[in-house]
């Protein structure tokens, strides 16, 4: 039907549409937001669960950031693996439908440089950790990371790894022989755990639990934080505190995608994530000293292992590694060299 301009019909449509139109400029002039202005909300995607360093270091960012970003801004936190798995959330990064994740390990398998935190015992405490992210991480890592579409804003933690499994206790690294062992997905890991002697078996963080209850897995290794978290010490009877790699976390955004956040907001993310840093390390040298306790009491056996022995083992996969990656034996050396 065509109105025409006698049409009763017509004439309450246009009425209608101009009582809109008036609506919207007086909002306009009220400073109500229109549709368009509504708040945007960037995804930060973590696998940890509640009471994880994760969890505890992703909240306090955005609650840090959203204090500064106003109402056009705000990072909203999904843990627990809700957003995936840390392979398939950095894949997200890198297609731009993600806006922000903490990936660990799984950053050795996206670029090869970050492999070197997969050496054993290369990292001897924080403040050496502080030392290499200064002198190696920023200007060797990082820009390694962007060429494969990936900003890291800053460096956090997910802690010192230890070996958790129901067998037998972890001394030595022929303790290891035949047990099967859940890794992260990052090949070094697994050729680590290979050397010692272990079945190693990549799986997400998420299927964890599961495979140690049915036992598809007879062990992990994670830190202090991560075990009592998950709960995994409902599922596994010893706990041998290795601590054979220091695993950092980065906060991590896809790079294309991250250019057109506004000049501002890419400031207060970025300065809000390196403040946060501190935060994240003192939460992380509480529970250090807290969560061994609390294992202990929920019936936890654990043992003190042969670092040396460890570290004699650990030779073959510097020398891969420094063989097989451009640029890491130099690396290496450096890092050794700071801790010094």
């Amino acid at each position: 039907m065509i109105y025409t301009t006698s049409n009763p019909q017509s004439s309450i449509l246009r009425r209608r549409v101009m009582a809109l139109v008036a609506a919207l400029g007086a909002a306009a002039a009220l400073g109500v937001p229109s549709v368009s202005q509504a708040q945007v909300e960037l995804k930060l995607g973590h696998v940890g669960n509640p009471g994880s360093l994760f969890q505890i270091s992703a909240d306090e960012f955005a609650k840090r950031a959203n204090e500064k970003l106003g109402d056009k801004y705000k990072v909203v936190v999904f843990g627990s693996s809700q957003l995936g798995g840390d392979k398939e959330m950095v894949q997200k990064l890198k297609l731009g439908t993600l806006d922000m994740a903490l990936p660990s390990t799984v950053m050795s398998s996206e670029v090869d440089l970050f492999g070197i935190f997969e050496m054993p015992y290369i990292v001897k405490d924080r403040e050496h950790m502080k030392r290499i992210e200064k002198e190696i991480f920023w200007p060797s890592l990082a820009p390694a990371a962007e060429k494969k579409n990936l900003t890291i804003l800053a460096v956090w933690e997910n802690g010192y790894r230890h070996i958790t499994n129901n067998k037998r206790p972890i001394v030595k690294p022929e303790d290891l022989h035949g047990i099967k062992l859940r890794t992260p997905k990052g090949k070094w890991r697994v050729k680590m755990f290979q050397e010692y002697g272990a079945n190693p078996s990549p799986m997400s963080f998420s299927e964890l639990f599961s495979a140690l209850q049915t036992g598809v897995m007879d062990g992990q290794e994670n830190p202090l934080t991560q075990i009592y978290s998950a709960k995994l010490q409902e599922v596994q009877k010893y706990l041998s505190l290795s601590a054979h790699v220091y695993t950092p976390a980065y906060l991590t955004v896809g790079t294309k995608k991250y250019a057109k956040l506004p000049e501002d907001v890419r400031k207060i993310l970025e300065e809000t994530a390196r403040e946060n840093q501190a935060y994240v390390y003192e939460q992380a040298a509480k529970a250090d000293e807290e969560l061994l306790g609390k294992l202990k009491d929920a019936g936890m056996l654990v043992n003190e292992v042969d670092k040396e022995a460890f570290i004699a083992a650990s030779k073959p996969i510097y020398e891969e590694f420094g063989n097989e990656v451009e640029g890491a034996q130099e690396l290496i050396v450096r890092a050794i060299d700071l801790g010094k």
